[in-house]
């Protein structure tokens, strides 16, 4: 209802009568805080992946938010929750969503521009939220003096270069000894975060034709010089924003990973394996490259992730013969017909991708990379027994470690003779700064290509052995 009232030359006007402002439950941003807990908890305590954990708050007014504070929070876990301990009188009883709770709010503390007094007034309000209505004094108490002395403890812990990096202990020796100049720059890489690089399909588009029309879209890119279908966004955005994304002129994917299709040299009338090939992104660029002209069997073992590959292929509007299987087991899906081509992007430590899944600093441990080598050469000679003498068969991962990589390939060639090294570009020829293996070379995370980590090895079936 409105009050009458006048204005200054006396005439009367209709103004809304004040109303009384209704308070909000909780203090800003503390659902946010909650949720990005409950997440982390999820990723600390139950072992889930980080897009597992998320995936709960997808459909959050505020998801967002949550995803960015989660991430953030996983990516320095290492630094901060170390921290918070040393205020802690009995840290190991501080569990649950309870001690992600406050990790989470150290981070928004220190690595966020949100006030770190209202940071601590949401936190305490988010125990709440949480059903830990008894823990609203600790998290004030713990967060206050965190935001106090926060200078001192984090300059305690950081006299170590794994807490001070954030890392695990047993990544940052297998880095150091792996690539000792390297370490500190893929260290410092690894908390960065990733650019956004688009995969064109050149069949269907232009590079020039489609950087003209993100400018239209007012979304700033350049072109990647040495990646022929690669185009690097200034900022993230949302695919929907994306011309042609729906269409499948374009998808998502690292420019590194885009060196897969080009090494594998799918030529039409071949008959190609993608051994291990959700989510489909190189099956996708394989078909883009070759045309409908090449045979694709895509396999995969999990049935969810086989769904993802032809969800992307539909998108992109190209068809593989999708299979679920072992690819170790060949007589569950093999007709006995040899492949020209096979790429087996291995199961692998993901250790080159830390920047686009800190999840893996606190979900792989050491004695994980001993049972993925065995995997990994498992995988590539059952590959091997599938194909064609003349035939070229890609080892791609994403790790940065040797014992995945190089050693891997020195083990298969002992183990089948009739598989030789084949021949392909050489260290900086096939990215900017990617190193030379002798067997293979290998990019390294946020180097001067700035790409991912990834390993790539050539090689060719004589006939030898046969």
């Amino acid at each position: 209802m409105a009050s009458k009232t006048h204005d200054f030359a006396g005439t009367p006007v209709n103004r809304p009568e004040k109303s009384t402002p209704v308070r909000t439950p909780w203090a800003p941003g503390a659902p946010a805080l909650a949720a990005a807990a409950r997440a982390v908890d999820e990723v600390v305590s139950s072992g889930r992946s980080a897009e597992t954990a998320l995936a709960a708050h997808e459909g959050d007014a505020h998801r967002a938010a949550v995803r960015a504070i989660a991430l953030g929070t996983i990516r320095w876990y290492l630094r901060l929750a170390p921290a918070l301990d040393l205020l802690l009188k009995h840290p190991a009883g501080v569990t649950g969503t309870v001690r992600s709770l406050l990790t989470v709010a150290a981070h928004q503390i220190e690595y966020s521009r949100n006030s770190p007094e209202a940071t601590v007034h949401a936190a305490v309000d988010a125990a709440r939220l949480l059903g830990a209505e008894r823990a609203t004094g600790l998290a004030n108490a713990v967060l206050r003096r965190f935001v106090a002395e926060r200078g001192a403890l984090l300059g305690r812990v950081d006299t170590e270069l794994p807490p001070r990096t954030a890392h695990p202990a047993w990544i940052v020796e297998r880095i150091a000894a792996a690539w000792p100049q390297a370490c500190p720059a893929i260290l410092a890489a690894n908390n960065g975060h990733p650019p956004m690089t688009l995969r064109l399909d050149l069949s269907r588009t232009d590079r020039t034709a489609y950087l003209i029309e993100l400018a239209r879209a007012s979304i700033d890119a350049h072109e990647v010089p040495w990646a022929p279908a690669a185009v690097t966004l200034a900022h993230p955005v949302a695919v929907s924003r994306l011309p042609g994304f729906g269409e499948g002129l374009v998808s998502v994917q690292d420019a590194g990973a885009q060196l897969a299709a080009p090494l594998l040299d799918a030529r039409p009338g071949m008959r190609v394996l993608d051994a291990c090939a959700a989510p489909g992104g190189k099956t996708a660029h394989v078909l883009e490259k070759a045309g409908d002209r090449v045979e694709v069997v895509a396999v995969d073992i999990d049935a969810g992730r086989a769904a993802l590959i032809r969800e992307n292929l539909n998108r992109l509007r190209r068809s593989a013969h999708v299979v679920v299987a072992d690819v170790r087991d060949t007589g569950a899906f093999w007709d006995g017909r040899p492949f020209e081509r096979i790429l087996v992007d291995a199961p692998c430590s993901s250790s080159g991708v830390i920047r686009r899944h800190p999840d893996i600093k606190l979900l792989r441990r050491a004695e994980d990379i001993p049972a993925l080598a065995a995997l990994q050469l498992a995988i590539l000679r059952a590959a091997a027994g599938m194909l064609t003498p003349g035939g070229r068969l890609l080892y791609a991962t994403c790790s940065v470690l040797p014992e995945e990589n190089e050693e891997v390939i020195a083990r298969l060639l002992a183990a089948e003779p009739q598989l030789a090294l084949a021949r392909m570009p050489a260290g900086g020829e096939l990215a900017p700064g990617a190193v030379d293996r002798g067997a293979g070379a290998q990019l390294l995370p946020g180097a001067e290509a700035g790409t991912d980590g990834f390993y790539y090895a050539c090689l060719e079936k004589t006939t030898a052995g046969i």
